[in-house]
């Protein structure tokens, strides 16, 4: 198993990209965080990793809170004894144009995504260094490279994210820390599935016109990019074994962005 014995802890884990993260980094050998805003959702997680065989706890956690993500951390350490791995996912989406966004809704998703990270990955290195290291990855889009209309405070979010990503990775070096950016493309997940009628009614178009001539009209299959895929990537990154891979943002999007 690739990941046998490290210890992840894995935000927005209860659903979504992050269960599935959480729920292959388990098969993999990891011993894994469910971190997640509802804690009953993250059990639930929890429970489905223990009954195939894996090690599990569940964490509540609001990534915008400095004293949450710290008490998270550090409980992660008290129980299993160390960190090896972090995953900065949990998100959140607003659709709206620039002109009409609430200054609320444009902080709002901000504060998730890239004041979360910062949180997260500030915990994070405060347990790796000195400890050998570990593997900092950071949940990003195919937005962390191109923008889309509707979507300025994710997008900005997620450009934001490449930025810290690599800040890491410069400075993570030395105490023996790699910190890789995922970009997917469009997921099948509740935050996507939500966007279909937001995007219709914004655009005045059929949520099928939103899925074909919006979302994958750029991909070179017309496909949704899988949560197995992504999950595929992640395990990747957090196996690799040198800083060979460090610094870097992984696209996978079925080629809607090629870099």
């Amino acid at each position: 198993m690739r990941l046998n014995n490290r210890i992840a802890l894995i935000t927005g884990a209860a659903r979504g990209i992050g269960r599935a993260i959480a729920e292959h980094y388990a098969r993999e050998g990891a011993r894994v965080a469910v971190a997640d805003l509802n804690l009953d959702a993250a059990e639930e997680v929890v429970q489905e990793i223990k009954r195939q065989g894996g090690e599990a706890m569940a964490l509540a956690m609001d990534v915008t809170s400095e004293r949450a993500v710290n008490d998270g951390f550090a409980a992660v350490v008290s129980q299993w004894g160390g960190l090896d791995i972090a995953v900065a996912n949990a998100g959140i989406q607003h659709i709206d144009p620039i002109d009409r966004l609430a200054y609320e809704d444009w902080f709002r998703v901000i504060d998730v995504h890239l004041n979360g990270a910062f949180l997260v990955t500030r915990a994070a290195l405060q347990q790796m260094y000195g400890n050998g290291g570990g593997a900092m990855i950071f949940m990003g889009s195919v937005h962390s490279m191109e923008a889309s209309p509707l979507k300025s405070p994710y997008v900005a979010a997620k450009h934001g994210l490449l930025g810290l990503c690599r800040s890491v990775a410069k400075e993570g070096a030395a105490q023996g820390v790699r910190s890789n950016i995922i970009c997917p493309g469009f997921v099948r997940t509740p935050l996507v599935d939500k966007q279909i009628p937001e995007q219709s009614k914004a655009l005045g178009i059929s949520e099928e016109a939103v899925i074909r001539d919006v979302m994958l009209k750029h991909t070179v299959d017309g496909e949704f990019t899988t949560l197995e895929d992504v999950s595929e990537i992640a395990v990747h990154l957090a196996a690799f074994p040198s800083a060979a891979m460090t610094g870097q943002s992984i696209v996978v999007s079925h080629g809607w962005h090629m870099q």
